[in-house]
């Protein structure tokens, strides 16, 4: 029976993957208020795109080792347990956001956003009924969100990910019917609203597009294979990969390819790779050359959760404050406190959340059901 183990530096992963999604928002924001922005530039339009594939190689990692942790340990995996963990760490937060962004946020002014009050006038019961069912992707696409909670279409993704993934290494001589099911029921779902909206051509090959280039579960099968990989101790691969040279390569690389603005599509990101290899090594490669632990980062990345859910309204208010009661703010010195401010009270918020409504549902989660 193998013990539970401790992966390193990927609190300080998930705060790097945060904190790109905040800048990415600050800038689109500020892009739909008018106000100067950088949205335009490549790498800030494509960090909010990174660093929600960063989370999800991350979580199919973690969750890929530990359902063959469990297989193995215990010869069966417990799918109704799986599912309660996650529902519970996943949905009071989730639910709240929802909750917040259509029946409270519409009413207060200092959360105002453009365009967002004739979003809210249209299709409202097939949008929420989507939500309810946990497929805010499919409600971003077909009907779009207010942009509080657009954010949470990547929640979608990740839950349909749990709702495949543990019947795949529960049973894994039966995945050439359980992968052509699921994805027969995702396409029925995304026609059928199609057809509901009786959409024009072109408008129906954007909602196609869109759709598959957010349906990206194959990243955080990427992390269940670097996890397999782990597992099993495929030492022969790792050892590759492990190297202190191939690191140097591969950061560079990364930096390179981050910084020039390149963007790659595709069923297989490239970038994905990139994050699948750096995940192994500062998790598991004890001469690692990137060392993420630290306070800040892993207190960042354990409310990380929190932090991508939140900051949205939280960037709201601090623009529309400032254009309503500081207008004469403006230029550098506008930028730099809008900046520090996101980062202070979506941290605070996020924070607070974690402590008083995350971590009591966690210690529940953990000592009925297990991590």
């Amino acid at each position: 029976m193998k013990p539970k183990r401790y992966f390193p530096n990927l609190n300080g992963i998930r705060c790097i993957a945060a904190l790109l999604v905040v800048f990415h928002h600050l800038e689109q924001a500020k892009h739909s208020f008018a106000i100067a922005n950088t949205y335009e530039v490549p790498i800030i339009q494509h960090a909010g795109r990174l660093g929600v594939g960063l989370f999800f190689v991350v979580s199919g990692f973690l969750i890929t080792y530990l359902l063959l942790q469990e297989r193995g340990n215990y010869g069966n995996i417990d799918a109704k347990k799986f599912y309660l963990r996650r529902g519970i760490r996943i949905w009071p937060v989730y639910f709240l956001i929802i909750g917040l962004s259509f029946f409270i946020f519409p009413h207060l002014e200092l959360l105002n956003f453009p365009g967002t009050s004739e979003k809210l006038q249209v299709h409202v019961p097939e949008r929420l009924a989507l939500l309810l069912l946990v497929l805010p992707n499919y409600a971003f696409v077909l009907y779009d969100l207010p942009y509080w909670c657009a954010q949470t279409w990547s929640i979608g993704v990740e839950e349909q990910f749990y709702y495949l993934w543990p019947w795949l290494i529960k049973y894994p001589k039966k995945r050439i019917f359980i992968i052509p099911f699921f994805i027969i029921i995702s396409a029925l779902i995304l026609f059928g609203g199609i057809c509901f909206l009786q959409a024009e051509k072109e408008v129906e090959n954007a909602i196609i597009n869109t759709f598959i280039g957010q349906f990206r579960i194959q990243t955080m099968a990427l992390g269940g294979i670097c996890a397999w990989l782990v597992y099993n101790d495929k030492n022969r691969i790792l050892q590759i990969i492990f190297r202190k040279d191939i690191q140097a390569v591969i950061y560079s690389l990364l930096l390179i390819l981050f910084f020039s603005g390149i963007h790659f599509t595709g069923f297989l990101e490239v970038y994905a790779l990139f994050f699948a290899f750096t995940i192994l090594n500062v998790s598991c490669n004890p001469k690692s050359i990137l060392n993420l632990e630290n306070r800040v980062m892993n207190h960042l990345g354990k409310i990380s959760y929190g932090l991508y859910i939140y900051h949205v309204f939280v960037i709201v208010i601090i623009i529309n404050i400032f254009r309503t009661y500081f207008p004469e703010i403006a230029g550098i010195q506008y930028q730099i406190v809008v900046y520090l401010l996101t980062l202070i009270v979506s941290v605070g918020v996020a924070s607070l959340s974690y402590t008083y409504f995350e971590k009591p549902l966690l210690a529940f989660k953990d000592k009925r059901f297990g991590r």
